[in-house]
């Protein structure tokens, strides 16, 4: 496999890689795989210390011992959307007219067949216990440890934490924040709403798996693979989906697959994928 995810070559396209689950490519058919729980969590987060906070949703589909996700605008899944998945097969959600699901069950079916470990080429990055801020500081260190970019580098940062603002910060490293919600960091920075409009302006990406969810992943991928600068995506949405494609445009993944870190105050673990060690 390229660049240590998995056997197969990195996927060019996401509609590709789902050609390939639908073809047997990666292990069963997903016609034969039934998602047997579907949940949301709903999250609204001021940690201690920080002036802003924010919410977060996000759908999850279990197969077997996998968990899939895709998170999605709060208030964007309507009642019954859970109700749609249960018993259904990975591969008609595949085709489900929401974005969300087709990403939960594509992630839920790659994490069924190649679950994170050092047998899929990811390498553990512990985050040990610790109250909410703690841990996304650490989680923060782990994503930026990832970006193979010397002090004074300008990353586009596509889907903004404010962990990850502050791990850049620390490191002498500029950035470019951006988030379809807009607003100010932590700083006071204004928050870019385009990311497309800014790509130019970037040595690196840095993104959120969200942008699966949102559409916009692909644009960010071709970019990077047309230009050479590294994209590294920290994947909550998407965890197992992501790690396909290093080698065509993506070059690591920090990927955390539900529970995520969020959810418990225990120790944990970043599932990293290429980049920088």
């Amino acid at each position: 496999m390229t660049a240590g995810t998995t056997e197969a070559p990195a996927a060019l396209s996401y509609e590709e890689l789902v050609s390939r689950v639908l073809a047997c490519g990666y292990g069963p058919d997903p016609r034969t795989l039934r998602i047997t729980t579907a949940f949301t969590t709903h999250q609204s987060v001021g940690h201690p210390g920080r002036r802003g906070g924010y919410r977060n949703e996000v759908l999850s589909l279990r197969l077997a011992e996998a968990v899939g996700s895709c998170a999605v605008e709060p208030g964007e899944l309507p009642d019954g959307a859970v109700d749609d998945c249960v018993r259904a097969d990975a591969a008609t959600l595949l085709a489900h007219p929401r974005p969300a699901v087709r990403i939960a069950a594509l992630d839920a079916y790659l994490m069924h067949v190649r679950p994170h470990g050092p047998a899929s080429g990811a390498r553990p990055w512990p985050l040990p216990a610790g109250g909410s801020l703690e841990k996304s500081r650490a989680r923060a260190r782990g994503v930026v440890g990832l970006l193979d970019v010397p002090p004074g580098s300008t990353v586009l940062v596509v889907g903004v934490v404010n962990s990850l603002l502050e791990a850049l910060r620390e490191r002498g490293i500029s950035y470019l924040p951006c988030d379809l919600k807009g607003g100010t960091t932590e700083w006071g920075e204004p928050v870019r709403t385009g990311a497309a409009a800014e790509l130019d302006g970037c040595d690196a990406v840095l993104a959120s798996g969200m942008t699966l969810g949102n559409g916009t992943f692909e644009q960010l991928r071709t970019h990077a693979l047309r230009h050479g600068k590294p994209l590294v995506m920290f994947a909550q949405t998407g965890s197992a989906v992501l790690p396909h494609f290093i080698g065509s445009g993506v070059t690591a993944v920090s990927a955390e697959p539900y529970p995520f870190f969020w959810l418990d105050g225990g120790p944990g673990t970043l599932h990293r994928y290429g980049g920088a060690q």
